[in-house]
Parts: C-alpha cells; structure tokens; sequence
C-alpha cells in the first residue's frame, strides 16, 4: 500500500497509508489528518485541498488539467510553481512515498 507525507507549515509530518486508485485528498481526510478542508468533496470546484507537492515528485505526476490550473489561481495560501489540488492526484503505486506540504490556510 503507498503512502503519503504529509508535512504541516509547523514541520510537523504525518504519513499515511493510501488505497490505490483514491485520491491525496481522500486519503487525508479519511485519515483524520488536518489541514485539508475539501469543502466541495473532491469534486474540482474549489481550492480548499491545496498542497504543495516535493520537488521531487512533480515530474511523477500527471500535468495539471486546465480546471485545476484556473483553480489553482484562487488558492487562499500563495499559489507556487508546485501547487496542485490534492483531489487531482490519484495514488499508484510509483507514488508511494509522496511528499506533500499543506499550506499555512486554505479559506
């Protein structure tokens, strides 16, 4: 099963065992982990599951699609090179081991 960091703004990290197939977002939320609010339950119509994905994994993941590119821009936290919405990565098993920083906000 792959899993996820998670690393708050406070360094804090947490990791988290994913299903294959669900999402980072999903995975957060069914874990328990804060800092993810996912208000429009993963449905790509709001910015409130922002992360920040580890350098050294943007290249293993999907570009963005151009929803998640015009929502990224009303993210509450500041928008960077590497931002995506965790409801738009999908866990495979090459992802195990993901690093994801959560903004300090995400309303």
């Amino acid at each position: 099963m792959p899993s996820i960091t998670f690393i708050h703004p406070d360094g804090r990290s947490e990791t988290a065992e994913a299903d294959t197939g669900a999402t980072a977002m999903a995975t957060a939320l069914t874990r328990g982990l804060d800092g993810i609010l996912a208000e429009c339950g993963g449905n790509a119509m709001c910015a409130t599951c922002h992360v920040y994905v580890d350098a050294a994994w943007l290249d293993k993941l999907p570009p963005r699609s151009n929803e998640e590119d015009a929502l990224l821009d009303g993210t509450a936290a500041e928008r960077q090179p590497n931002s995506r919405l965790s409801c738009q990565i999908k866990i495979t098993p090459e992802l195990d081991g993901l690093m994801l920083r959560l903004p300090d906000r995400q309303t």
